[in-house]
């Protein structure tokens, strides 16, 4: 990279105009048809003149005093600010604390997050400074809930806003931002910051092919801090009557943090601030505490691959490496045990509390800064499903009393081979076969037996009928390749859990048979998968039929007894196999 300029970041922050330029060299100089992008980068070292302990007067900042909230507010972007501090009651006692701990509950933002705090004044902070303009357009790369803020500002407003964003966040803030009226950009989430694909990289791009746009760049705006440290921060000190002993908080663009740190820091001399950071992501200090073979984490709003220019780490005094597991387990149990409707990073956030807290004696304050609400995370760590697939729950850790036939395996099914269909077959066929032999799905396969994907019946009428095929296309145009398979070692409270979402299920298993007997060769063996398709039908007849769980043992004693003695006869017959000629 080379820096056009400036080479670091100004504070107090301001566009100039032009905007200074930062070229990023996408091939070596010597290389002709050097291609260049114009971007300015969101980890350029910070300049900020702020010191503990200095001089209000000395700030190069402006600074908005709070004041009282009208009974009827002119706007909804009036109701952004003066969140609840909330005493816990259950958890701290779950774990031990002797501390008091509060959390300050950001979800009852107008837009449902902190981030509305930082939305609201970096807008008006550009208004006020003539940056922006009723009609230009807003574009902003965010994990969502700051462009949700910003969409939030902008529907009022009166902006055009366009917001980009990674894939993996949820499909709830997709759709919050449409209902809003933004415009969504999704660029990978593997991306590095610093490359044209990033979300950084296309919001810098889509800003210079626009007229009148504007980023107002969340990792570089001084009116983050800002935001926090004229108001978060002193609605705290205010709750708390300027007694605060612990601030817990997590780092995504370290606005929040930075803030609300330095404000405290300034009255409250002996406050602790704990930074909680994912891991995967490099913002914590020392360094060593970074080091992992991790590079992406399910939690939303926190953690980079960069040091954003607004973070000050030099105001944090301690770092928590947090992960996935424990955020989204204590996210659940916020939920259940103190009836705060939160999301994943609050999670992560008083999972790290509950455990830096310990420190703390009787009499002594924790605050807990939980940023956003539950409903980012509708389709994600409230759903059982999703828990489950991303290996946060077992099926057993949600059966409060499990039925009989739970823990038996699916050996006791008497299943039978399903119908198979070779990839070549052309659609109208297979639809003739499947409405012939009255079956919904088939799976398909290659020559050697394996298994390439499904096809259902209803997929292969509606595509057609769709003209995204033709009826003489083979079926594996509108093949399935996902979809969830089972061993008959699994038992069936783990089938019973795919059945609950999922149309079928494929049972799988390997097993070693004798080639002479199988292809009338002398080979040794081969291994082979053979497999069986159950769906909620033939899973609920089976149920149904064994309602009298003293019966089921005996049938299954049966069943074991003739796999023993198949097992037995194939061990025969293995054995004359080796004293065959192999010609």
């Amino acid at each position: 990279f080379v820096s056009v300029s400036p080479p670091v970041e100004l504070c107090p922050w301001s566009p100039p105009s032009p905007t200074p330029r930062v070229r990023c060299l996408l091939f070596a100089p010597t290389q002709p048809n050097v291609e260049e992008r114009q971007w300015i980068r969101p980890d350029l070292p910070s300049r900020c003149t702020w010191k503990l302990g200095g001089s209000s007067a000395e700030s190069p900042h402006s600074h908005l005093a709070r004041t009282k909230t009208p009974s009827i507010l002119p706007n909804v972007l009036a109701r952004i600010g003066d969140t609840p501090l909330i005493h816990m009651n259950k958890i701290p006692k779950m774990f031990g604390l002797k501390c008091e701990l509060l959390a300050k509950c950001e979800f009852f933002n107008a837009g449902g997050s902190v981030k509305d705090r930082i939305s609201l004044r970096m807008v008006e902070d550009a208004e006020r400074d003539g940056l922006i303009q009723p009609g230009d357009t807003i574009i902003e790369p965010t994990s969502g809930n700051t462009g949700i803020g910003l969409a939030l500002a902008s529907a009022v407003k009166g902006y055009r806003c366009i917001i980009v964003m990674p894939e993996k966040m949820s499909m709830e803030k997709v759709d919050v931002l449409r209902a809003l009226g933004a415009e969504i950009v999704r660029t990978p989430t593997s991306a590095r910051f610093d490359s044209p694909e990033s979300h950084v990289g296309v919001a810098w791009q889509l800003k210079n092919e626009i007229p009148n746009a504007h980023i107002l760049d969340q990792y570089r705006n001084p009116s983050n801090p800002l935001a926090h440290y004229d108001t978060t921060a002193e609605e705290i000190l205010e709750q708390c009557d300027g007694k605060v002993d612990m601030l817990v908080a997590g780092a995504g663009t370290g606005g929040t943090i930075t803030g609300i740190a330095r404000k405290l820091k300034e009255r409250c001399p002996n406050i602790k601030i704990v930074g909680v950071d994912p891991e995967g992501s490099v913002l914590a200090e020392p360094e060593e505490l970074n080091k992992t073979d991790k590079t992406q984490y399910e939690v939303e709003g926190i953690g980079y691959d960069f040091i954003p220019t607004v973070l000050d780490r030099s105001v944090v005094d301690m770092w928590y490496k947090s992960n996935d597991e424990e955020s989204f387990a204590m996210s659940r149990m916020l939920i259940r045990e103190e009836g705060l409707l939160c999301g994943g990073s609050s999670g992560t956030a008083m999972a790290a509390a509950v455990k830096v807290a310990m420190e703390l004696k009787e009499g002594q304050r924790c605050v807990v800064i939980l940023p956003d609400s539950i409903r980012n995370y509708m389709s994600k760590f409230l759903s059982d499903k999703w828990m489950c697939d991303k290996g946060f729950l077992t099926p057993e850790d949600l059966m409060q009393s499990k039925p009989w036939w739970w823990n038996v395996t699916l050996q006791g099914l008497n299943l039978s081979a399903p119908l198979t269909v070779l990839p070549s077959v052309n659609i109208k066929k297979t639809i003739n076969i499947l409405k012939e032999k009255a079956f919904d799905q088939a799976p398909v396969v290659d020559e050697s037996g394996m298994i390439l994907g499904m096809v259902t019946l209803g997929n292969m009428l509606s595509s057609v009928l769709a003209g995204k095929v033709k009826a003489s296309d083979p079926v594996s145009k509108v093949l399935y390749k996902q979809f969830k398979q089972v061993r008959l070692t699994d038992n069936l409270g783990k089938l019973s859990r795919i059945l609950e979402t999922d149309h079928f299920a494929l049972v799988v298993h390997e097993q070693i048979q004798c080639e002479f007997i199988l292809l009338f060769t002398c080979l040794p063996f081969i291994c082979h998968h053979s497999f069986f398709l159950v769906s909620p039908t033939s899973f609920s007849l089976f149920v149904s039929f064994f309602p009298d769980s003293s019966f089921f043992p005996h049938l299954l004693h049966l069943f074991f007894a003739f796999i023993a003695t198949s097992a037995f006869f194939c061990t025969i017959e293995t054995d004359l196999c080796k004293n065959i000629p192999r010609n």
